[in-house]
Formats: C-alpha cells, structure tokens, sequence
C-alpha cells in the first residue's frame, strides 16, 4: 500500500508538472526587462522606467492619463501580467486600444440597442481597459471602455473577485480574447466575462491614471513584471 501511494504522487507531480510547462507554451515576452523597445508612450507625460526587471509608472502633476502602448497590434490573445500598485493610484492594462492622428467618429448602440456616435479625438487612447482599482470599491479586472462608454463589466456583483486583489502586493491578471469575448481573472479568480464587438482588434498599453488636483497623489506609483501573451487562433465560425 504504501508503494502504491509513493507511485500515485510521483504520477501526479509529473502530470502537474506537463500540465504547468504546456500551459507556458506560446507565451511571448512584451518586456525584455531591459529597456522599452518595442513599446511608445501617448496621453499624458507620466513618467516609466524600468527597475529590477520591472515597468515602473509614476504619476506626475498637471497632465492627463498616460499610456505606455506596445507598437505590436494585437487581436485574438491570452495576455498574462504580475502588477503592485500604490493604494492612492488608479490604473489599468488596455487591450484592443488605437489612438489616431485625427479625430474620428465611432458608430454603436446604447445599452437599448439605439445607434450612437462617439467622437474620438485625435492623440486620445481609447479602448477595452482591464481595471486595476485599490479602492475600497475594488474593481480591479472589471473592464472599462478608455474614451469611450465607460464601464462595460464592473464587479459589483463579484464579491469573490473583489476580495481577490491583495493591497500593496503583487496581483496576477489573466486575460483572454478571442473574437467578442473578453474574460479575465484576477489572482485565479474569475472577474470579467463580456461579449463586445466594438473592436476586434490594438494594442496593449500600461496606464499611469492622471492625478487631477490631488498633490497627495503625485509621485505614486504602479508596477508591472512577467507581461507575456500568447496569440490565439480566431475561432472557427459554425
């Protein structure tokens, strides 16, 4: 009996194991942890750096929300980030986001399925946001839609997600896209699930929120590590 034992737990930390590595597999890095090739800021002047292998944000007076935005377009996508952020600082992960040199007007429909018009202006960054909110409200991995409609997913009614998120420590996001589906999960935990299909397709972008008349609020910061994401093939329409 007691051999028997040993056996299972060796086969079951070896299915584990072939369970952990082919979850890894396709994944991409978006950060070489060295320096911002491959990566472009638009919005406001927040300030990125990079520490210990790590994105570093950091808020700055008198400018509005700022954008560190991959120069690669991405469409159908699992996208996988480790993120600390101060407890005074809003933030988010964008996913699906364009910024254009014009300004440009978007056609949807209203919540009552009534066609409305949505005017984007030119240099502004707009698209599904990923929230990162450690207020006492904790959204965080709702999904808000940047310059656009505003909350689409938020976690009013997740009460296991919002005790997810841990304060002052590393949270883990997994987000999945593929074609109208938005799912994300924070720390494990399922948060957003939304069907949108305003946008198939943009970048990702890291947000440092802008502080408004709030001094208290400057100098705060955001962290992002382990960014990686692994492209998915469109699903098959049936």
């Amino acid at each position: 009996m007691k051999r028997h034992t040993t056996l299972s737990a060796i086969c079951l930390a070896l299915l584990f194991t072939a369970t952990a590595h082919s979850d890894e597999k396709g994944f991409t890095p978006l950060f070489n942890g060295k320096n911002l090739d491959g990566w472009v800021q638009h919005g406001g002047k927040a300030e990125y750096e990079i520490v210990d292998d790590t994105i570093v944000g950091t808020s700055v007076p008198k400018t509005p929300n700022s954008f560190l935005c991959t120069e690669k377009i991405y469409g159908d996508f699992e996208l996988q980030v480790d993120f600390k952020v101060d407890p005074l600082l809003n933030s988010g992960i964008q996913i699906r986001s364009n910024v254009y040199d014009e300004d440009k007007v978007l056609e949807t429909k209203n919540a009552d399925g009534k066609e409305k018009k949505i005017k984007v202006p030119a240099g502004r960054v707009h698209g599904y946001q990923v929230e990162i909110d450690p207020s006492d409200r904790a959204w965080s991995g709702g999904i808000y839609d940047e310059g656009r409609r505003g909350w689409l997913n938020n976690l009013a009614d997740n009460k296991a997600a919002q005790k997810a998120f841990k304060q002052n420590e590393w949270n883990h996001y997994r987000i999945v896209c593929r074609g109208n589906s938005i799912k994300t999960w924070i720390n494990g935990v399922p948060a957003a699930d939304l069907k949108d299909d305003l946008t198939s397709e943009g970048f990702i972008a890291l947000q440092v929120h802008g502080v408004g008349n709030h001094p208290e609020k400057v100098g705060k910061q955001v962290s992002w590590r382990n960014i990686k994401i692994k492209e998915l093939k469109p699903e098959k329409k049936k």
